[in-house]
């Protein structure tokens, strides 16, 4: 059982800068892998994957839509990650979640994810 809490979100103008965490405590590891991962919904729209940091070696992914503008971290020692969102677009705007997958390889399919946090929102206005 692993919980999370996401916390960081807010307003802010098209253009600026944001930056997400996410805390987990309980089984923060797993002999298979564990993978820590952030997904939005926007109202009326499919969650979709955003990032994901493999816990095990660092390896990190993006979703093509917020590469150059994101970065994905974690601290460790704190079981906490981190998603530093830059140039910020309305299109942005979403509620924000942590996830946790208890695998070896990373995917950017939502019901693969096996723990979520309860959401953080995003609003970017123009």
């Amino acid at each position: 059982q692993v919980q999370l809490v996401e916390s960081g979100g807010g307003l802010v103008q098209a253009g600026g800068s944001l930056r997400l965490s996410c805390a987990a405590s309980g089984r923060t590891s797993s002999g298979y892998g564990y993978v820590m991962g952030w997904f939005r919904q926007a109202p009326g729209k499919e969650r979709e994957f955003v990032a994901a940091v493999k816990w095990s070696g660092g390896h990190i992914y993006y979703a093509d839509s917020v590469k150059g503008r994101f970065t994905i971290s974690r601290d460790n020692a704190k079981s906490t990650v981190y998603l530093q969102m830059n140039r910020l677009k309305p299109e942005d705007t979403a509620v924000y979640y942590c996830a946790v997958d208890y695998s070896a390889v990373v995917t950017t399919t939502a019901s693969r994810y096996k723990y979520w946090g309860q959401g953080t929102q995003v609003t970017v206005s123009s």
